[in-house]
């Protein structure tokens, strides 16, 4: 059992299609294996807060999901209904567009909303670094930093790629050594879990939590 895994995992069930006995599988996993949190869509939050009981897992939700495209008065009414149905975190995509383009006040004020309606709460940004050039990252894990986010996040694994340890290593350059920085996407085993960790990954997203944990190849597919 890989305990100092288990305390950075965010076990993950983001597929549109799943159905309860999935949340309630993933939730029961956490807590037998003592992950450090669960991360769902918005509108599982409150069930998962249910079956999670004193369990001590955190639940991480999402906002903007998995586009980044919602206006952020959108973002942040999510963010906001997430918080009072028990979440304890919340990973937000950013605006990709206004990185792209430039756009620094926009691009901040995006964040600023969903920190602001996170009371609180950790938030953190998923960058889509799939879609970004060095450049851009490097931007976009600054801009996340003035925004007063506590993490920048690699990936949703939605997109057309996910977490890589040169990306990592990227990012935690940039941000320096006491900000947080999530990998997410296609971490399916324990071997790539601690290549992220010595990138300078201090959280992993993975729907392979159980399998990352007990080394195992049964469930390195994930959810």
């Amino acid at each position: 059992m890989r305990r100092d895994l288990a305390a950075v995992i965010d076990h993950t069930l983001l597929r549109p299609d799943a159905v309860p006995p999935d949340f309630e599988r993933l939730c029961a996993e956490a807590a037998h294996y003592n992950l450090g949190a669960i991360c769902v869509n918005s509108t599982h939050v409150r069930r998962c807060e249910e079956l999670l009981g004193t369990s001590g897992v955190k639940i991480v939700t999402t906002a903007g999901f998995p586009l980044g495209a919602a206006s952020a008065i959108a973002k942040a009414a999510e963010a906001s209904q997430a918080v009072r149905d028990g979440a304890a975190e919340i990973d937000m995509v950013c605006q990709i567009g206004h990185l792209k383009s430039g756009r620094e006040r926009a691009f901040i004020e995006d964040i600023r909303r969903v920190v602001d309606a996170a009371n609180g709460r950790v938030v953190k940004v998923i960058l889509e670094t799939c879609l970004l050039t060095d450049d851009e990252k490097r931007r976009g894990a600054s801009w996340v930093q003035q925004a007063g986010a506590a993490f920048v996040k690699t990936s949703t694994g939605f997109s057309v790629g996910g977490a890589t340890e040169a990306d990592v290593r990227l990012l935690r350059g940039e941000v320096g050594p006491n900000f947080g920085v999530k990998a997410a996407g296609g971490i399916r085993d324990a071997q790539t879990a601690d290549r992220m960790i010595a990138a300078g990954a201090s959280r992993l997203g993975t729907s392979a939590g159980v399998a990352i944990v007990t080394e195992s190849k049964e469930g390195a597919a994930g959810y």
